[in-house]
């Protein structure tokens, strides 16, 4: 899915939902290629045989890191970004929490809600988003998170400096 909006009819939605991304496969090899490049190797997350004779949810599951990371790609698809922005940085997450495991094989997908939007005086657009990592036919979702951005709106003469307030450094 592309942007839907421009950075001021995301304001006037802040409060809404704004996207619910596509189902995916939580995959074997992903999770796998994942350790490896974390080099966090646990056989809970990479050694199906140990984990489904061993571990608590009879089989591996998914790193939680991982499933944070997941928001990235949905974001994507949900139309999180303005189509009047250039780019987007990541800022920070204000409240993380795993809440389920995600099990190798099951389908996760994001259910995203606008909390802010506004525009600052260094000319980058801030967002605030709310963020549900959700388990297909799951009752508790895998995790929530507030997700902290900011965009660089088209034609904007905002260029990340050594010493501005944004947080980043060129």
């Amino acid at each position: 899915m592309t942007a839907r909006y421009t950075v001021e009819q995301m304001i006037e939605r802040i409060g809404s939902e704004i996207g619910v991304s596509d189902w995916m496969t939580v995959e074997q090899e992903v999770i796998d290629d994942f350790g490896r490049s974390t080099k966090d190797l646990d056989w809970m997350h990479i050694d199906p045989v140990r984990a489904s004779r061993e571990g608590p949810y009879g089989g591996t599951i998914a790193f939680g890191f991982w499933s944070l990371s997941m928001l990235t790609y949905f974001s994507h698809q949900i139309g999180m970004w303005p189509k009047d922005v250039a780019y987007g940085l990541n800022y920070g997450l204000e409240k993380v929490r795993w809440l389920n495991p995600v099990r190798v094989g099951c389908r996760i997908r994001q259910r995203c809600t606008l909390t802010d939007l506004e525009r600052r005086d260094d000319g980058y657009v801030s967002i605030r988003t709310t963020n549900v990592l959700e388990i297909e036919g799951e009752e508790r979702p895998a995790l929530i998170a507030d997700w902290l951005g900011l965009f660089v709106q088209e034609n904007s003469d905002s260029v990340v400096q050594e010493n501005s307030d944004s947080g980043f450094r060129s």
